[in-house]
């Protein structure tokens, strides 16, 4: 397998350390993974895994202004220039695919239709970044605004979302990723069919839980056939309601879907917490439950330190442990974490868009400090 699962093996921290998804948007024309970026990912290959930054699987999936593709063969290209510069420099990394679903506006969809999910539902106060002037990424300057409401995707028209997926996964591969890592939290378009307050079909898609799952089944069989399972990882958001996404039993909800990709044998599950102030705190009976339907790689991410880290990787939780922000500012962080550095403070001002300032501009530890 490509991905062995960690828990097996004898690492220490730094090398169970993940660089979980992050919109930068600093995509070049076209939706293509520029030379910045290429730098930006390669300075973090430190990390035992890099995931690459969400990335849309065609046109119609994309839900902010300045987000890469990986549907056309330049954008392909240009993500091969990513993964080659991770590789030079000894890292390893998959691609977020992402369809936004209902997370978009007009202004971002072909020929300005609406954005689709499983239901036309509004999810009031969610916002989507655009570019209303045209002025691109590197003048950093957008515009938040609610997202546009959606309609129903029609029975006839998912399985050509599924074969998008699949097709993005091997575009994936072809770009010189070492994996796909599917984008099922955070209110995008698989959270949109598996959350049952997002998703209010009465057909083969909607209503019971296995109906809820199916559109998720269906786009992991569809990539794993194409890619194989050992390149396959899947991230879900068990109690997060980001994006408007709310289950009513999340907990049966996601550990029926940790048994089904089990059952289908995907690499890892990466699992997002809560990491918001005063947002819910995910059980450990629920994190152990999930250990027991689910036997590869469990990853965790959501606000962790080095002590949070330390403990769910020392009871079995977790395999990995994803650190997001603090890898925005800290290039060499598993580093700064081994051995403790301070560690750099990231510029929100510069997280979305613009050129190298707040991107890769971030200095390393010093050499004299180095081991």
């Amino acid at each position: 397998m490509l991905f062995t699962p960690y828990r097996l093996g004898a690492l220490t921290l730094p090398n169970r350390i993940v660089m979980p998804p992050m919109t930068r948007s600093r995509a070049g024309d076209g939706n293509v993974a520029t030379a910045l970026m290429a730098q930006y990912y390669a300075q973090r290959a430190s990390a035992g895994l890099i995931v690459s930054e969400g990335t849309q699987i065609s046109p119609q999936g994309q839900g902010y202004a300045w987000t890469p593709g990986i549907h056309d063969e330049a954008q392909v290209a240009g993500w091969r220039s990513v993964t080659d510069a991770v590789h030079a420099a000894g890292g390893r990394i998959f691609a977020q695919l992402w369809h936004v679903g209902r997370v978009s506006h007009v202004a971002l969809q072909p020929g300005g239709a609406a954005p689709v999910s499983s239901s036309a539902l509004l999810a009031d106060g969610v916002k989507v970044f655009v570019d209303p002037q045209g002025r691109g990424p590197q003048g950093g300057v957008g515009e938040m605004v609610q997202h546009s409401l959606p309609r129903a995707l029609a029975l006839e028209e998912i399985p050509g979302i599924v074969r998008d997926y699949a097709a993005a996964a091997r575009h994936a591969i072809d770009a010189g990723f070492d994996g796909i890592e599917l984008h099922g939290a955070n209110g995008y378009l698989i959270n949109q069919f598996i959350d049952s307050q997002a998703n209010a079909r009465t057909d083969a898609y909607g209503g019971a839980l296995q109906n809820r799952l199916r559109f998720l089944r269906e786009v992991v069989e569809a990539v794993v056939a194409a890619i194989g399972a050992d390149r396959v990882g899947v991230r879900l958001a068990p109690l997060t309601t980001l994006q408007g996404a709310v289950d009513d039993t999340p907990q049966a909800t996601y550990l029926a879907a940790a048994h089904l990709l089990d059952g289908l044998g995907v690499a890892y599950l990466h699992i997002a917490e809560a990491d918001w102030d005063d947002a819910p705190v995910m059980p450990v009976a629920f994190k152990e439950a999930l250990r027991m339907v689910y036997r590869g790689t469990l990853i965790y991410a959501g606000k962790y330190t080095v002590e949070r880290a330390e403990e769910a990787l020392s009871k079995g939780w977790a395999d990995l442990i994803g650190f997001g922000r603090p890898f925005i500012a800290n290039p060499d962080l598993p580093l700064r974490l081994q051995q403790g550095l301070p560690l750099n403070a990231p510029d929100k001002a510069t997280f979305f868009g613009g050129a190298a300032e707040g991107f890769t501009d971030y200095p390393v530890a010093k050499a004299a400090v180095v081991a």
